[in-house]
């Protein structure tokens, strides 16, 4: 008798920001599941927060900056969320920003009991949320950069901010990211209008101190359906070009101006240290299953964990299946540790 095909729903697109970088990592995503093992559902939210099945999961139709959308779909069967993940073993959530990465759709699995990829409703939101995410790893030890929260009445930074901060800082939505709504801010004459920018993406606002002269560093974290929790060797990204002057989001997706040296070029001390850091982090934040872990590493020698990404990019381009790619993980079995450790934990609490 032939053993069934354990069903996977990959949800991509979404509400958020990052809508089409999310469907450009399912792209990535829907032919590398192992044929032999998964049956594939694929299940797009477009912008406007209507579900559909997807009838073939490999016609992704260009979009804006040649991304994929699910805007103006022809070949898309709109259907209820309940319907759409009826009858499935597991759900990949395939979502990044708002509405998918920050717990959200999280919470709806768990009250489903639908059984699911990555971390959990507290841990996403937790590490959506730049602030409450820099709070937690503080208070777990771990290295942060200086920084202010804004809250939703705040318009602006006190003059002893300023001065705790220096410049140049970056102000950021609280919960967005693909550096989305970021501006890099050298004249405080400028912060205002940086902080209006960042609240056409989140009321909440972060303003960060700039590390100088820093190289930044990414991780990878993954757990094992045993519960081992590792993270892959370092990935460096560099600027090429003396113009370019921080990692934003056409840097990440649209032009060639960043490269990355994986593994990064490190000694094997500094090397094991953000191996080591990089799971803790994970474990601080009470993640499962996946995350990206960001660093600085200052002119200093000192390591600052910049942010943790509860549910990376599978772009092509994208650091986290080519970290693992890199420690000796191809991206077929990656996907399938990811779904099997799901399977492994089941729905419920965590």
């Amino acid at each position: 008798m032939t053993q069934r095909k354990t069903r996977v729903a990959v949800v991509f697109g979404g509400r958020s920001s990052e809508h089409e970088v999310s469907c450009q990592s399912a792209k990535s995503v829907l032919p590398h599941l192992d044929a032999d093992r998964f049956e594939v559902v694929p299940v797009g939210i477009t912008p406007q927060g209507q579900w559909a099945l997807g009838t073939d999961p490999n016609a992704l139709e260009a979009g804006t900056g040649n991304l994929p959308t699910l805007r103006n779909r022809t070949d898309l069967v709109a259907i209820e969320p309940g319907e759409a993940l009826k009858d499935v073993d597991v759900v990949f959530p395939l979502l990044h920003g708002a509405w998918g990465e920050d717990g959200t759709i999280q919470g709806l699995l768990e009250l489903g009991g639908v059984t699911y990829v990555g971390p959990g409703v507290f841990a996403s939101a937790a590490a959506m949320d730049k602030i409450f995410a820099k709070k937690i790893l503080q208070a777990e030890g771990l290295p942060v950069g200086r920084f202010v929260a804004l809250d939703r009445s705040a318009t602006t930074l006190t003059l002893d901010e300023r001065e705790h901060l220096g410049l140049p800082v970056f102000v950021k939505p609280s919960r967005a990211g693909s550096s989305v709504g970021i501006s890099k801010v050298s004249d405080w004459a400028d912060l205002d209008a940086a902080i209006f920018e960042a609240r056409r993406h989140d009321p909440k606002v972060i303003v960060e101190a700039a590390v100088p002269n820093v190289r930044e560093i990414e991780l990878a974290v993954l757990e094992f359906p045993d519960g081992r929790v590792e993270a892959s060797l370092p990935a460096e990204l560099r600027a090429v070009g003396a113009d370019v002057e921080w990692y934003d989001f056409n840097a990440k997706y649209v032009d060639d101006s960043y490269e990355a040296d994986i593994p990064a070029k490190l000694d094997d001390d500094v090397t094991a240290q953000l191996r080591e850091m990089a799971v803790t982090a994970f474990k601080a934040l009470d993640c499962q299953g996946l995350s990206r872990v960001d660093f600085f590493l200052t002119e200093q020698n000192e390591l600052i964990v910049n942010e943790l990404n509860t549910m990376p990019g599978f772009t092509p381009i994208s650091m986290y299946p080519k970290a693992w790619a890199a420690t000796g993980i191809d991206f077929t079995t990656l996907l399938t540790t990811l779904v099997e450790t799901a399977i492994a934990r089941g729905p419920g609490l965590r």
